[in-house]
This record gives structure tokens, C-alpha cells and sequence, in this order.
């Protein structure tokens, strides 16, 4: 199924037909949609029949006559794998690592990524695949990990290269600025991704090629990720993990730019971006990045 938030955040489901169905067996009264989404994952087991009845009627309101909004509104906690992808090479994988985002920073399809006013050095893109909790956990080990995951969605983490902070290349407050976070367009359940590891992911500016690999290329898979994280934090119903990057494709975002990612069987979105500064960067990969994150740890 494809859980999804539309309009004024009601609670949806793609249908099979294409049309968005209002999921309206939650209840009433949440003080935010993220409520919605972490009752609707919570009971999920019970709802599941007749949101599949939903889900084939359709009949809905066509997909193009809605506004989606991000699917994970405003997770407890959203954290982010630090590289965790080969890079196309043979080398040995880096440490596991991870940082937090703020929740703050998440926006959807169609919205609009904000450059702040403060000077940096450049704003990269990266396109991660996002795995939303589903049961939440502590201290699990790697062959009950999966049992935690509710499903997934596409992820953009915008980073603000230095500038901010002792830092060298992109902080926690880096990461941070509100508008930093797209996710979209839809939560695809567990159960309609027979292996998570292996999907392509895309991502394009101004309709240029940028991010193109594979999820097979990940040094540490979801399971190992999230009983690292578990083993560090308690994982809550709504809460986001993004599994990470290839950097070999990464490039600026600047002012006008049209970005949209792509993510196998999960679908796409895109995103504008507003810089006040007008800003610009040559149009190109960042090879230099490419081949720092592509060299062997030391």
C-alpha cells in the first residue's frame, strides 16, 4: 500500500487505479498529522483488509488533482546514515556512522527548499532511500530488524557544505535548516518491497541526470543499520532512518532549480529551490567530493 497525506493532511491511500482514497477509519481529534500517521502504523494490522478493499475499489479523486504532502509529516526523530554506499569501488567499507536531521526540515512534493541568507561554500544534493519504523524497538538484533520497518519512501538531504560550527563538511546545523528535508511522495509498506536492497535511485536537476545507483551498492544494509541505531537509541512507530548516499553523482541546488528523485516502486516527486542571494555554482558533479568518499578508510 501507498500511505499518503494530501491537502490539508488528510490521510490517503494510492489506490490501484491511480486515485488518492481518503483512509477514514482513524480517529478524530489529532493535534497533528504526524498523530495520524503513528495511529494509523500502530493499528495497521487491524485496518490492513479493509484498507486493501480501499485501496482496489480506488475510485478516488485523480492523483492530479491533489496536493501531496510529505507522507512522514513530522517524524520523532529522523536519522541519517552517514555515506554507507560503496561508491561503485571495491575498497573496505567505512565505519557504520550516522547523524541526526531536524524533524523541522521535512517538507514534500512540490515544496519549496529555502538556501538561507548565511554564506556557505555551496548546498549539495543527495537522494537516499528512507525507511520508516513501523514497531517500535530497542536493542533488537540484525534478524528481527526488518519486523521494525513499516515501510519506505524517497529522501533528499540538502546539506549546507561548512560555514557552520567546527565542522568540514556539512554539521547537524548544516543539515538542519528548515526546507532541508523533502520526503515523498508516498510510505510504500514492507510487504510491496520484496528486497530493499536492491532498487534503483535517481535524481535530476532541471531534468539533467544527477544520483544514479543502485541500493545493492550499500555498505551497511538496513538490518545492520538499525540494530546499530537500536543499540544506541530506542526506534519509535513514525520515527525515519535514511540509509545514505553514492556520492558519485552529488552536484550543487542553487536558485530556480527543479529537483526531482526517483526512487523503484516507490515513485517520485519533485521539489523547487529559492535561494534571496541568487547564488550560483558551475553545473557539475562535485568530483572532488566523488573521489574523497570513493577512497579507502584510514
Amino acid at each position: 500500500m501507498r500511505v499518503v497525506f494530501y491537502d490539508e493532511f488528510v490521510p490517503g491511500l494510492i489506490a490501484d487505479d491511480g486515485s488518492v482514497v481518503r483512509i477514514d477509519r482513524l480517529r478524530p481529534g489529532h493535534e497533528h498529522p504526524q498523530d495520524v500517521l503513528v495511529e494509523l502504523i500502530t493499528r495497521f494490522d487491524d485496518l490492513r483488509d479493509d484498507l486493501e478493499q480501499v485501496a482496489r475499489r480506488g475510485g478516488g479523486i485523480p492523483a492530479t488533482e491533489v496536493r501531496l504532502r510529505s507522507p512522514v509529516p513530522r517524524p520523532g526523530k529522523l536519522v541519517c546514515a552517514r555515506g554507507n554506499y560503496r561508491e561503485n569501488s571495491q575498497r573496505e567499507p567505512w565505519p557504520l556512522d550516522a547523524f541526526l536531521k531536524s524533524p523541522d526540515a521535512v517538507i514534500g512534493p512540490g515544496d519549496t527548499v529555502r538556501l538561507p541568507a548565511r554564506e556557505h561554500p555551496v548546498f549539495h544534493h543527495e537522494a537516499e532511500l528512507a525507511v520508516v519504523i513501523g514497531a517500535e524497538g530497542k536493542d533488537f538484533g540484525a534478524g528481527e530488524a526488518m519486523a521494525h520497518v513499516f515501510g519506505y519512501a524517497a529522501f533528499m538531504d540538502v546539506s549546507a557544505r561548512k560555514g557552520l560550527g567546527r565542522q568540514d563538511g556539512a554539521s547537524f546545523l548544516g543539515k538542519s535548516y528548515d526546507t532541508f528535508a523533502p520526503m515523498g511522495p508516498c510510505v510504500l509498506t514492507r510487504d510491496e518491497v520484496e528486497d530493499p536492497h536492491s532498487l534503483r535511485v535517481r535524481y535530476f536537476v532541471n531534468d539533467e541526470p544527477r544520483h544514479d545507483y543502485n541500493t545493492s551498492d550499500m555498505e551497511h544494509p538496513i538490518p545492520e543499520l538499525l540494530e546499530f541505531l537500536a543499540s544506541i537509541m530506542t526506534l519509535r512507530s513514525g520515527d525515519v532512518v535514511a540509509c545514505g548516499t553514492n556520492h558519485q553523482q552529488i552536484g550543487p541546488l542553487q536558485h530556480g532549480d527543479v529537483a526531482r528523485i526517483a526512487i523503484e516502486r516507490i515513485g517520485e516527486f519533485s521539489v523547487t529551490v529559492d535561494d534571496p542571494l541568487r547564488r550560483s555554482w558551475a553545473r557539475k558533479i562535485d568530483q572532488e567530493m566523488a573521489r574523497r568518499v570513493r577512497q579507502a578508510p584510514t
